[in-house]
């Protein structure tokens, strides 16, 4: 059975994920950024944190992640994580892993900051990551800013809060929510499930 490793980076909602995964059959751990990035079957980067904070502890092992995610190795970034997959934030200072060029940005417009609660998909690119997953389906957000990706080939959702913003990103073994799969139903459990069928081929 494979096993993700939810790579505990000083954010929240750790356990959550963990459980979630463990619905889908995965095995899931929690771990530090360690070396073991390099020999996981699968990586989970979770989130409800601080851009700034959660760079500078991914920074010792930046480059062992990047190259296990570039040998074929599936990510899941969830949130933050998803924002870490970028080059910088409007958050702070600090350099994600740059897995894509872009760069995240806070949300404006008269809606209420953060965005928390329920709030649907539009699916713009098909992606194995929603397979079986209705366009329009709900999903559960909280967050205060989104990534704004240089290529938008990889962006297979996108969702309305005051403003059209990026929701979902998938390309080859590498995916990407900005919204919270574990915490939306069974909507985010068929998500999860999807990730699990990639990572098992």
């Amino acid at each position: 059975m494979p096993q993700v490793l939810v790579v505990d980076y000083g954010v929240g909602n750790l356990l959550s994920l963990k459980f979630a995964l463990e619905k889908t059959g995965l095995k899931a751990k929690i771990s530090p950024p360690t070396q073991k990035l390099k020999d996981a079957d699968a990586i989970a980067l979770p989130g409800v944190g601080n851009f700034t904070a959660a760079a500078k502890a991914l920074e010792p092992v930046k480059e062992v992640l990047v190259d296990a995610v570039t040998s074929g190795t599936p990510i899941l970034g969830i949130c933050l994580g998803l924002q870490l997959y970028f080059e910088a934030s409007e958050e702070g200072p600090g350099e994600g892993i740059a897995l894509f060029k872009g760069k995240d940005i806070r949300l404006k417009g008269k809606v209420k900051v953060p965005h928390m609660g329920w709030n649907t998909l539009e699916k713009v690119k098909e992606s194995e990551l929603f397979d079986d997953i209705t366009d329009g389906a709900y999903v559960y957000f909280v967050h205060s800013l989104f990534p704004v990706p240089q290529d938008k080939e990889i962006v297979c959702t996108q969702t309305e809060y005051g403003l059209t913003f990026t929701s979902a990103v998938a390309s080859k073994n590498i995916y990407g929510t900005q919204f919270h799969p574990e915490k939306s139903g069974d909507v985010g459990l068929q998500i999860l499930k999807n990730f699990a069928r990639a990572v098992a081929r």
